[in-house]
């Protein structure tokens, strides 16, 4: 199926000038913009204190997205999300349901790692979720997965234990929003696996039907 950037592309090559008028920017060059942007944010203080920002990265035309809560370690050491311990674990257990995460986008809450690990803070969500918006209206998925409580507090407004949100649908606009645990969680509380992977294969199954 032709994009409308295609569409307008095409035109632009026949020659229409009131088309060349137009700026045409893919996702990529989209995300890109606000990825420069991020670089050079100030809005709080965790500028001070990260290595590298991390944006968010996958396919810009993703279906399905999933929104963490802020980078830790080694992401922030590498600027890309989830591809310490608990990204690895992800990557195992979205293979095991049949998700491919190159087919998928992925990001957090946060651009920058809060020191020490320690959960976000107010004002810092706040400052950030600018970016995390922007990120959702270009990409456009047709369902986010929000990994742990800050993510699904954020995009729900739903204050409950996330182990009585997980298993709902709520929406975000027209986007239909899954929480579930969040892969450090999993690491910590392995038995959990099983209801996180009854959660991921819920995820397939809408978007199969997207």
């Amino acid at each position: 199926m032709k994009t409308v950037i295609d569409i307008l592309k095409f035109y632009e090559e026949l020659g229409a000038e009131y088309i060349k008028k137009i700026n045409i920017k893919t996702k990529k060059e989209q995300l890109e913009e606000i990825f420069n942007s991020v670089k050079s944010c100030k809005k709080c203080e965790l500028y001070k204190t990260r290595k590298n920002p991390v944006f968010g990265e996958g396919n810009a035309d993703a279906k399905l997205m999933f929104v963490g809560e802020a980078p830790g370690k080694d992401e922030d050491i590498q600027g890309k999300p989830f591809v310490g311990r608990a990204g690895k674990l992800l990557n195992e257990l979205l293979a095991e349901v049949g998700i491919d995460r190159d087919d998928i986008y992925i990001a957090n809450c946060l651009k920058c790692r809060p020191p020490n690990n320690r959960d976000p803070n107010s004002e810092e969500l706040s400052s950030c979720f600018f970016y995390l918006k922007q990120q959702i209206s270009i990409i456009q998925p047709y369902v986010i997965g929000t990994l742990g409580r800050y993510s699904t507090y954020q995009l729900t407004n739903e204050k409950g234990a996330l182990g009585t949100l997980r298993g709902k649908v709520f929406t975000f606009g027209k986007i239909k929003i899954v929480p579930l645990y969040h892969p450090a969680y999993l690491l910590r509380n392995p038995n959990a696996i099983d209801i996180f992977l009854t959660d991921l294969k819920r995820l397939k199954e809408l978007i199969a039907n997207a």
